[in-house]
């Protein structure tokens, strides 16, 4: 049993992302913590002088309310999204807040990614806690 879970979830793919909060709650310790984490990737500093002065902040409240819904429904869930490249933020949030199993969904494999996906393959290699990996 584990007492600090970390759920990933990409927002912009189809993930099963029900399975792996459902492992979450059976894997956790009465009075843990689940987190689902949500990445936005960075936007380059070259495109950013292009976009709308506040197209950031409200790329953030809106990715912030669909992990919100993404969620519901589903009990002693915190939400967070963050910014950063999705592997090595995954691995470094968990790594930074005491984070003991990760679990996240990874998508039916193509051949330039024959096991798992870049970012789940990235997360199994690096996290220094357990990691289950959902298809």
């Amino acid at each position: 049993m584990y007492k600090n879970i970390l759920v990933p979830i990409a927002l912009d793919h189809e993930r099963d992302t029900e399975s792996a909060l459902d492992l979450a709650h059976k894997l956790l310790e009465n009075g843990g913590k689940i987190t689902a984490l949500h990445v936005l990737e960075h936007v380059a500093g070259y495109t950013q002088q292009y976009l709308p002065k506040d197209q950031l902040a409200k790329r953030h409240i809106e990715a912030e309310a669909n992990l919100v819904k993404e969620i519901e429904g589903q009990k002693q869930i915190e939400p967070v999204v963050i910014t950063g490249h999705s592997g090595r933020s995954i691995v470094d949030y968990a790594e930074s807040n005491g984070v003991d199993c990760i679990i996240i969904a990874s998508h039916r494999p193509g051949l330039q990614d024959y096991f798992l996906g870049s970012t789940a393959a990235r997360v199994v290699r690096h996290a220094h806690c357990a990691v289950h990996v959902i298809r």
